[in-house]
C-alpha cells in the first residue's frame, strides 16, 4: 500500500506543477476511493502533503518571473482567514462530517470539473483575440502590440481568496482549480505560466492555514502523510518545469474525465 500511496503522490505532485490544478481535487479522492481512508484523515493528511510541496513548484515559477506578487498579497488577506474557517466548520459538525464531507468533496470535484471547461474556453478566446491583434499589427508577432499593466482589483480579489480559501479548508480542493479560473475571469490577460505560478504562490500561507487547522482538529496520518511526499515532491518540481515550457493540452481533457467521475461517485450519482 505505502508504494501505491508513493505513486499516487507523483501523479498528483505533477499535475499540480503542471497545470496548478488537480492536488486536493485528484489525491483526496484517490484516499477516499482507492484506499479507503476516512475522508477527514484523507482531506487531513493531503493539506499537509500540498503544505510541503506546493513551495518546490512555486519556486520554479518565482525564479522564472511568473508570478503576480501584487494579486498574492490580496488574495492572501481573504484566504489564510477562510481556510482556518473551514476546519472549524468542520468541526462543529461532529460526528456527522465524514459523510457531509464526502458529499461537499464530490460536489467541489464536479464544480472543479467545470472550471476545467471554463478555463479552457476562456484561454481559446484569448488566443483568437490575440491572433487577431497580431494580423492588425501586420502579421509580425515580434510587433503585437504590448500586454497593458496589471490593474489590480482588490476587493474581488480578496473575495476569490475568502471563498477559495474556505474550500480548501472544508475540502482540499480548490486551491488550483477555483481560484485559477476565478482568476482568469478577472484578470484575462495573465498567461497560463503567471496564473499557475500565481496560485501556487498563494496557496502556500493557504494551504499552511488550512493544514494547521487539521493539524489542531483534523485527523492527520503520518505514514499516509509521508507516502505520499515520497512522490510528490519530485512529482511537482517536474510537472512545474514542464508547466513554465510547454501547454497542457494533454493533461487537462485527462483531468476533467477523472474529475467528472471522481465527483459523480462521490455524490452517488453513479
Amino acid at each position: 500500500m505505502q508504494l501505491d500511496l508513493t505513486l499516487a503522490g507523483f501523479v498528483g505532485g505533477f499535475v499540480v506543477g503542471l497545470t496548478g490544478m488537480g492536488g486536493g481535487a485528484l489525491m483526496t479522492p484517490m484516499l477516499v476511493l482507492l484506499f479507503h481512508i476516512d475522508p477527514l484523515a484523507a482531506v487531513s493528511s493531503d493539506l499537509v502533503v500540498s503544505l510541503v510541496m506546493k513551495p518546490v513548484g512555486a519556486s520554479v515559477h518565482m525564479r522564472r518571473g511568473t508570478v503576480r506578487t501584487q494579486l498574492v498579497s490580496w488574495l492572501m488577506l481573504g484566504s489564510v482567514p477562510a481556510a482556518f474557517s473551514g476546519v472549524l466548520v468542520l468541526r462543529a459538525l461532529g460526528d456527522d462530517a465524514g459523510n457531509r464531507l464526502k458529499l461537499w468533496l464530490g460536489i467541489a470535484l464536479l464544480v472543479a470539473a467545470g472550471c476545467i471547461v471554463v478555463k479552457a474556453r476562456l484561454q481559446q478566446l484569448r488566443r483568437a483575440e490575440e491572433r487577431a491583434l497580431v494580423g492588425v499589427g501586420g502579421g509580425d508577432l515580434a510587433e503585437a502590440p504590448a500586454r497593458p499593466p496589471l490593474i489590480v482589483r482588490p476587493l474581488p480579489t480578496l473575495a476569490i481568496g475568502a471563498v477559495g480559501g474556505l474550500v480548501v479548508g472544508m475540502t482540499s480542493v480548490g486551491s488550483g482549480s477555483l481560484i485559477i479560473v476565478a482568476l482568469m475571469l478577472l484578470y484575462p490577460r495573465l498567461t497560463s505560466a503567471e496564473l499557475v505560478g500565481t496560485d501556487l504562490v498563494q496557496a502556500i500561507p493557504l494551504v499552511g492555514s488550512a493544514a494547521l487547522g487539521h493539524l489542531l482538529f483534523g485527523q492527520i496520518k503520518l505514514d499516509v502523510t509521508g507516502s505520499l511526499l515520497l512522490g510528490g515532491i519530485p512529482g511537482i518540481w517536474l510537472g512545474a518545469h514542464v508547466s513554465s515550457r510547454a501547454p497542457d493540452r494533454i493533461v487537462k481533457p485527462v483531468l476533467f474525465v477523472v474529475l467528472m467521475a471522481t465527483g459523480l461517485k462521490l455524490v452517488g450519482a453513479i
